[in-house]
């Protein structure tokens, strides 16, 4: 059982589903050559893929071009199905910034046959998440700033403003799919600026001053 790191709170929460959005800002949407659809698309991340601040991604033997996206994360605070979006908000327990890891080469090939995803987004310490910052402290999550540097120069930059999908609108859609339960936790897409990476790299994200995730890059052993 992995449990999340929780800010000035001594409460345990244990990591459930992982659901990952996709193209839920414009300017990614242009920079992947990707058209953006009338509802929220999603897909799965295990657990197993999740580090934490000082850890290491781990280049996986079978890619040779893993990249970043940095995201907003939303943990649920308490089970929900079929919620209405006005009452979306009530069911968060907090936010975190995470990093969705790519196996870009593993992705594109996917693409090309028509495959699912998952080999490519599911390699162990493919899901770097900071501590959660609980909701109370964050009164608006449409008003963060989002941020990633590699080796201290910014790669990339975003506003919450920018999401397609309001919050409310993604909680509530993905529940009339799937029951979800206290500790998931919803990663909402990335703005533009994804980039390789490579080993020996510093990554540096940031949720406007609330949380803060330092990962580094190394080569799989074995």
């Amino acid at each position: 059982m992995t449990l999340y790191k929780i800010q000035k709170s001594s409460q345990k929460v244990s990591i459930g589903k992982i659901i990952c959005l996709v193209r839920s800002y414009l300017s990614h949407a242009a920079e992947m050559s990707t058209p953006v659809t009338k509802h929220p698309l999603f897909f799965l991340k295990p657990t197993s893929s999740i580090i934490f601040h000082n850890q290491s991604i781990l280049i996986p033997n079978l890619s040779h071009d893993i990249q970043h996206e940095v995201e907003l994360g939303i943990v649920m605070g308490k089970q929900c199905r079929h919620i209405d979006k006005k009452d979306a908000l009530d069911y968060v327990f907090g936010y975190l910034v995470a990093i969705d890891i790519t196996a870009r080469d593993i992705q594109q090939e996917a693409k090309q046959h028509g495959w699912p995803w998952s080999i490519a987004k599911g390699f162990d310490t493919f899901c770097p998440i900071s501590s959660i910052v609980l909701k109370k402290n964050i009164l608006n999550p449409h008003d963060l700033n989002l941020s990633l540097k590699v080796n201290g120069k910014l790669r990339q930059f975003g506003s919450t403003s920018q999401l397609i999908f309001p919050v409310q609108s993604i909680i509530s859609y993905i529940s009339k799919i799937m029951t979800l339960k206290k500790g998931d936790l919803i990663l909402t897409g990335t703005p533009e600026g994804v980039q390789s990476l490579k080993e020996g790299d510093c990554l540096e994200a940031e949720l406007e001053g609330y949380c803060y995730l330092k990962v580094f890059v190394q080569k799989k052993s074995i």
